[in-house]
């Protein structure tokens, strides 16, 4: 059965599309990005925007929950957005901060529950569907950072968040000198079966001398940084563990994407397991107050149509591009962050960097 949703399109635009990626159609088709951005706006200027005591006595607090103010910049208020839902029964709220814009779950998991998240058999869900084509991703995403990945010869990386090890596999290929760390137990298990060299930790950084004793030239977050309750805590840590000259590597789901703005409240980005949401807009922020020098982004055009998997006209690649460009940079965002003027010296010639 066509949904409702399809139907109008097809009338719209007929069936010229729909060889296009799901995530990419908004982008290619004529007009739509402004109807979009338009959508967005009017939707902005429609929500309320509360005090926080107000939203405390609409919105229920779950047991491993706690209220927010804004992580980026101390706004009390809120600007109630969406309310994702999935399987299983899962249902959070997104507030928008209506001073700096940050999104964000509220109420938010507290930090000593987070691992309630990742306890029951996460690494299924990492290595089941979800893993198929995780390593072109990596791959995709290095190669837009080049050279910061294509020789690790000689070079510490951490790989925070490092799940089943499918991106330590890959770093260890590179001659990194790799570890990583993981909530989820049998995800590490998993990741040390993979690896030869590298070596995954079930904790957090401080709970393995080798890591908290830091002099890392990478420290990586792939699809973590959504996940992180107390991200200003964690940044300074991962500054911290950068040696003279580090980056930091970013892939996280997109908040000034088009597909949210199309698709709201069931937008992919809102997870059962995601708790803030970032953007080239409000990373900043997070990364100055860190101490962090510099951040460098990378257009995201779709894992298939990069890895040209997903065969585009060469007028509909253009037309993507050029709007993945103008708008929001794609569905998932890609970051580079220089550690000190050193980091931005030594890696930034091929990429525009935007001073801290």
């Amino acid at each position: 059965m066509i949904s409702p949703r399809r139907t109008v399109y097809r009338l719209l635009y007929g069936t010229r599309y729909d060889k296009v990626p799901w995530g990419q159609r908004v982008y290619v088709r004529p007009g739509e990005r402004q109807v979009r951005e338009f959508q967005w706006r009017l939707l902005l200027r429609r929500a309320p925007v509360i005090s926080l005591d107000d939203y405390r006595k609409r919105i229920p607090l779950g047991e491993i929950e706690e209220f927010l103010s804004c992580m980026m910049c101390g706004e009390s208020r809120q600007q109630p957005l969406f309310e994702p839902t999935g399987g299983k029964g899962w249902r959070y709220h997104v507030v928008r901060c209506p001073s700096c814009g940050f999104l964000y779950r509220n109420p938010n998991v507290r930090p000593e529950r987070l691992g309630d998240l990742y306890a029951n058999s996460y690494s299924k869900f990492l290595t089941g569907d979800y893993a198929e084509n995780r390593q072109r991703r990596y791959r995709l995403v290095m190669e837009s950072f080049t050279p910061v990945f294509d020789d690790g010869t000689g070079r510490r990386l951490l790989d925070f968040g490092c799940g089943a090890g499918l991106f330590l596999q890959l770093a260890e290929q590179r001659g990194f000198d790799a570890v990583g760390v993981d909530l989820s137990p049998d995800s590490v298990q998993q990741a040390n079966e993979r690896l030869q060299k590298a070596k995954a930790y079930f904790g957090a950084p401080g709970d393995v001398p080798e890591i908290a004793a830091g002099g890392f030239d990478v420290v990586t977050l792939w699809s973590v940084l959504a996940h992180l309750p107390r991200p200003l805590e964690d940044f300074a840590t991962f500054r911290r563990l950068l040696a003279p000259g580090g980056v930091l590597m970013i892939l996280t789901v997109n908040a000034r994407s088009l597909l949210l703005k199309a698709y709201g409240s069931t937008w992919s980005g809102f997870t059962k397991n995601h708790l803030m949401f970032y953007s080239s807009r409000t990373l900043p922020a997070l990364l100055r107050r860190t101490g962090f020098a510099g951040v460098a982004y990378a257009p995201h055009y779709g894992d298939t149509v990069e890895a040209g998997t997903t065969r585009l006209s060469p007028q509909l690649k253009e037309r993507l591009e050029r709007n993945v460009r103008r708008s929001d940079g794609g569905n998932m965002m890609r970051a580079i962050a220089f550690a000190d003027d050193e980091a931005v010296a030594r890696w930034g010639d091929k990429l525009k960097i935007h001073k801290l």
